[in-house]
């Protein structure tokens, strides 16, 4: 899993010490945090869960020497200790939409508010995918309110910590606060490709069709402030207010239509006056943004040594299980449906499943997590896995080519 251990070590060109320097951390019971643990094998790591048995499990970077004897190392008064290769990742928690979703706030969520990260993960998968040219990519639920991204392509592992950043801020677009009125920089009267691939494909619709359904974000008068503040046309935020504040009783509409109506009439309003007004031409994709573009923890992605939770762990407050989402698929993913650790726990007492992530058998498909052992299989673990192999061998025959050539004065 994520290149833990996609080399079974018996090719030549394979490096036996790889797993070897992979950064682990246990969080135990009582919050005690356990970093820098690694592991000779996939066996050793496997009895060492079963040992401390941990409530969440963290894989952090592959180090130049290994992470247990750091310490030792450090003694020698050389920096030999250091992040080598690390899956470039990506944190998306529900919790920093907060401002914009009315439904729920902190940790909860539900089916009104989700879809904000539905729409995050198509945006983002497309533009690693189209933009960087990435193909092993995996998108897992964080177990509670959001979820995880991991790239790993070697060109994304091999990055540095400056890359990592220029990637980061590639995405960079909410720039705002609970202080600021207005929480986008799109910097130009015309939108960057990317951005203008998204806001058509995925963040108009979005904000227009199931974004208005589930906030209804112009239906009452703390909502729709919100949105005129955004504007720097002080006269078109009073004409707007005052004729949403003298129709608001009179109106036998829904919220959402309520909401639809008054959009629509903010777009007329600066469609008809931004001639006059240079700054409003992007006002209402500034809008559009604010509301639907992914709001990343870019902190994580710019630096090789943080650490995020495995896939398939237990979060330890919901008890839910932080299973793989597919990007192709992600509006049929429902967060709270994902299995829960005392299902599991129910499902092999009553000998529903034998819960044996190394039985291929489709049969498997069947229990709680068949489908997601067998997603995460075959459309990523498997195609990463041969990719390495056709690298490894690459490398090796290269090294080989070189060596003779050597030899041959």
């Amino acid at each position: 899993m994520l290149m833990l251990a996609v080399i079974d070590g018996k090719h030549p060109g394979c490096d036996d010490y790889y797993f070897g320097r992979r950064e682990f951390s246990f969080t135990l019971e009582n919050d005690v945090y356990l970093r820098y643990k690694s592991f000779k094998s996939a066996s050793a790591l496997e009895h060492a869960i079963k040992s401390c048995f941990p409530y969440k499990i963290d894989i952090g970077a592959v180090y130049s020497v290994d992470p247990d004897k750091r310490h030792a190392y450090s003694q020698t008064g050389t920096n030999v200790f250091t992040p080598v290769e690390r899956e470039l990742v990506f944190d998306i928690d529900i919790t920093d939409y907060d401002d914009v979703r009315y439904c729920c706030s902190g940790a909860d969520v539900c089916s009104k508010c989700w879809p904000l990260m539905t729409v995050a993960i198509k945006v983002i998968h497309t533009s690693l995918k189209e933009d960087f040219g990435f193909k092993h990519i995996l998108w897992v639920f964080s177990g509670r309110r959001g979820v995880h991204c991991w790239v790993c392509d070697p060109k994304a592992r091999r990055m540095t910590n400056e890359q990592r950043s220029a990637v980061a801020e590639y995405f960079r677009v909410y720039k705002g606060n609970e202080n600021n009125a207005r929480k986008v920089a799109l910097m130009s009267y015309s939108l960057h490709p990317f951005l203008a691939r998204s806001y058509v494909d995925f963040l108009k619709g979005f904000f227009e069709g199931e974004l208005q359904e589930n906030q209804s974000i112009f239906s009452t008068k703390d909502k729709y402030d919100k949105i005129l503040e955004m504007m720097s046309d002080e006269d078109i935020q009073s004409e707007l207010r005052e004729k949403w504040e003298k129709s608001a009783n009179r109106s036998s509409l829904s919220e959402e239509a309520i909401s639809l109506v008054r959009w629509e009439q903010l777009k007329n309003t600066l469609q008809s006056k931004k001639h006059k007004a240079p700054t409003l031409r992007m006002c209402v994709e500034e809008i559009v943004f604010t509301f639907t573009y992914p709001r990343i923890d870019l902190e994580v992605s710019k630096q090789m040594n943080h650490l995020l939770k495995a896939p398939f762990c237990v979060h330890p407050k919901t008890g839910r299980v932080c299973v793989p989402i597919d990007p192709n698929n992600c509006d049929e993913f429902d967060p709270l449906a994902v299995p829960t650790l005392s299902q599991l726990i129910e499902e092999i007492n009553s000998g529903g499943s034998k819960m044996d992530v190394d039985d291929d058998d489709d049969d498997d498909d069947t229990s709680l997590l068949g489908k997601s052992i067998k997603f995460f299989r075959s459309s990523f673990l498997e195609p990463l896995l041969k990719s390495c192999k056709e690298e490894i061998e690459n490398s090796y025959k290269t090294k080989i080519g070189k060596s003779k050539d050597s030899f041959s004065w």
